[in-house]
């Protein structure tokens, strides 16, 4: 075989090999947000609190494309494109000081739940959703009680799972999570290895309650 032939073969078997995961990458999937494992997502959400608060940008990016990929089921660049908004908006919002200033992350958020929307049950408002979200930021910063941006934490749950705040389901997800979150924010820079693990499991308890409510 002459080096010629030689290297068209392998040019193509490159490219053909390209093709194929280029394939892999953007083919739709079966997403859905009501597929989670309760224990996994409390595991992932955990590590990206850890990521978030040390500004290990990378891994958070790491972490939020996993449970996308791996917990809804979304292609290889819809994850991507999700965890890149997630993370945007999460950086973007970190060094914020008021309501006016965190509004900087409003346009990060609405196009993580646009992206994110593809794989809910029912179709919701991207821009709602964005709101809401910050909103309950924007309240656990200014130290408001955890039941009460736990609610708002539920209205986003309701909004993109067409559920009812009223759930109980729904209102223990928000309420637990903000819980989670208040305990973090307590231990503050003195926060241990086994305070992780309290909250990690307050984060099992959150989402199995959002599972049982979804899955209905």
């Amino acid at each position: 075989m002459s080096v010629r032939k030689m290297l068209l073969g392998s040019t193509l078997g490159i490219a053909a090999a390209a093709a194929l995961v280029a394939a892999y990458a953007v083919i739709p999937r079966r997403a859905d947000l009501r597929a989670f494992d309760p224990a996994e997502m409390a595991r992932l959400e955990t590590a990206m609190w850890r990521d978030y608060y040390d500004k290990r940008y990378a891994a958070l990016f790491y972490h939020l494309y996993e449970s996308t990929r791996t917990q809804f089921g979304f292609s290889p660049l819809g994850s991507l494109q999700i965890a890149l908004g997630a993370a945007g908006a999460a950086r973007r919002f970190q060094p914020t000081r008021s309501r006016r200033e965190a509004d900087a992350a409003l346009p990060a958020l609405v196009g993580y739940y646009r992206d994110f929307a593809l794989a809910a049950p029912v179709a919701f408002d991207a821009h709602e959703a964005a709101r809401l979200e910050l909103d309950w930021w924007q309240a656990r910063r200014e130290a408001a009680d955890p039941r009460d941006y736990g609610l708002t934490i539920a209205g986003v749950a309701a909004l993109t799972y067409g559920r009812s705040v009223d759930d109980s389901g729904i209102r223990q997800f928000g309420i637990a999570r903000a819980e989670a979150m208040a305990l973090r924010d307590a231990r503050g820079e003195a926060i241990t290895e086994t305070d992780w693990a309290g909250i990690e499991n307050k984060l099992g308890e959150a989402y199995r309650s959002l599972k049982a409510s979804v899955s209905r």
